[in-house]
């Protein structure tokens, strides 16, 4: 078998489930989605007040770059360094596709006022729950997904649901990453 054209085919299915974008986007006429907050910078801690620590509620989100035919917006913020897997801290989808922030402290319900519809974490909780590693750092993802859908998935939904049903759907994607040490 051609190595070569094995390679292509691999390229070609990571690019269109979005798991890859050219690093060329702009050039491409593509957007490069970027996630950013204004509370916290790529891999630097985030401030106590975002986790158990402190008033635990969510951080405020700031992103750019949604490519043309977005739908909706999905976003899953947890934490690969939990001692018993991966810990998920927020599921959130169905944002709309004109969104571009998210408000520090977005209320914990189903169908928050800003829209979108929030699943529920591994606190058992419906909306965010902050950082609270049992020890040492850990790192927390926050994962921004366009999507070419609406998913209409019910108030509640798991990562691993919403993961599924995002399959095939995913047109750009973004991340930041922060690191918590309780102290």
């Amino acid at each position: 078998m051609n190595k070569g054209l094995v390679a292509s085919a691999v390229l070609a299915v990571l690019f269109s489930s979005g798991f890859l974008q050219p690093a060329d986007a702009h050039a491409q006429g593509g957007a490069v989605m970027e996630l950013k907050s204004p509370a916290f910078t790529r891999d630097v801690m985030i401030p106590a007040k975002y986790t158990c620590d402190g008033e635990n509620v969510s951080p405020p989100l700031e992103w750019s770059g949604i490519p043309k035919g977005t739908r909706s917006i999905a976003l899953i913020a947890d934490d690969p360094d939990a001692p018993i897997g991966t810990w998920v801290h927020w599921v959130y989808y169905d944002l709309p596709p004109g969104a571009n922030t998210l408000p520090e402290h977005v209320e914990p319900a189903e169908h928050p006022a800003i829209g979108g519809t929030q699943g529920t974490n591994d606190f058992r909780e419906t909306g965010y729950g902050g950082p609270c590693p049992p020890s040492g750092t850990h790192r927390y993802f926050f994962k921004l997904y366009a999507l070419d859908t609406e998913l209409n998935l019910p108030p509640g939904t798991k990562k691993k649901a919403l993961l599924k049903a995002m399959e095939g759907h995913i047109i750009g994607q973004a991340e930041l990453v922060g690191k918590y040490i309780r102290k």
